[in-house]
């Protein structure tokens, strides 16, 4: 499922909690396609506490908690991690992150509080979600095969990667737009992972934004660029992304557009991805601000100036996902619209 239907899973189960409609979720993916962060972002919508467990470094008496003698019994001490509603809240998500990777021992640990809420004395609070995650048996990582009563826990959804969802949040979090200009040039290196050849950089969502890091600090270091792009995403993606960059010396003037001038789009089909995504970034800075409606319908108009109509739709649509639905009250909108009606534009 792409990520943007399992934001509103997560969601969903999150909120579900208050009914006493919420199954448990198990997110299965390869590394770095973002399990965790999508977790993390749904309780950073709800500003709910997120506890993030990683069994893989759990031993069972770190869940089930240490015995301790009380006069003639002996009673268990709860776990300080464990969501409290004194402590943490009445609502929020308990994640339960590398679930594959833990041992058997934890994860059987793990049974009665995943299906009961309950693990002894404990009950884990009405309001709190479980949410799990892990890699599948095939990405090559430290994994064991979930036992089927564990796996019948839960509800089970596969994360997929997708372009225009990796897009949409790569403009959210200021995501360099070289990158995102790259990235729609060479789809397929969003995510790139063979487990058979065992790589240590590989290109993922995860380690792009550690790419766009790179760039912020080594894009005056030009000795040290290259290394520092094939660090992050392997030698491949890294060459590629630097010689990409390079070429975008020959874009044009991006401020002559936005002012509506008579500005001819690039013949090379890399420079149009590039001039693309930029003016998306330039239309995101340019939103709440006393220029929006002016900045937008220069950009609109731009949009029916690329050679391949495909491509003023992919800039049109990042954009509306970006701005929301301001932008069809921009006039040029329609214009624009009336030259690719029989395009469909998502």
């Amino acid at each position: 499922m792409r990520p943007a239907h399992l934001l509103t899973v997560i969601e969903k189960e999150y909120t579900s909690t208050r009914e006493g409609h919420h199954t448990p979720v198990m997110l299965w993916g390869p590394p770095g396609v973002g399990k965790s962060q999508m977790v993390a972002q749904i309780a950073e919508r709800h500003t709910a506490p997120l506890i993030d467990i990683r069994l893989s470094q759990m031993e069972p008496s770190d869940l089930r908690g240490i015995p301790f003698r009380s006069e003639d019994e002996v009673v268990w001490a709860v776990p300080a991690m464990l969501p409290s509603s004194r402590r943490h809240g009445d609502e929020g998500i308990l994640f339960l992150d590398e679930i594959t990777s833990a041992p058997p021992s934890v994860s059987a640990a793990a049974y009665q509080l995943i299906l009961d809420r309950k693990l002894g004395e404990y009950e884990v609070p009405e309001g709190w979600a479980i949410i799990a995650a892990g890699n599948r048996q095939g990405d090559r990582g430290v994994t064991y095969s979930m036992p089927a009563p564990l796996a019948n826990r839960f509800s089970h959804y596969e994360v997929e990667v997708n372009m225009d969802d990796w897009v949409a949040w790569a403009y959210a979090n200021n995501i360099d737009e070289r990158i995102i200009a790259f990235l729609r040039f060479r789809q397929d290196l969003l995510f790139d992972f063979d487990p058979s050849h065992n790589p240590i950089a590989f290109p993922s969502p995860r380690s792009w934004e550690f790419a766009h890091r790179a760039l912020q600090k080594f894009d005056e270091n030009q000795d040290l660029l290259s290394g520092a792009l094939q660090a992050c995403v392997g030698n491949a993606a890294g060459i590629e992304l630097r010689a990409f960059i390079e070429s975008l010396d020959q874009m044009p003037d991006l401020d002559a557009i936005i002012n509506g001038e008579d500005i001819p789009a690039p013949k090379e089909i890399d420079l149009q991805y590039a001039v693309a995504s930029a003016l998306v970034g330039r239309a995101i800075r340019a939103k709440d601000t006393e220029s929006a409606a002016s900045v937008h319908g220069n950009i609109l108009a731009y949009a029916s100036k690329f050679p391949q109509r495909e491509m003023g739709v992919m800039m049109v649509s990042d954009m509306h996902r970006a701005i929301g639905e301001d932008i069809f009250a921009v006039p040029e909108f329609a214009s624009w619209a009336d030259k690719i009606a029989d395009i469909m534009l998502y």
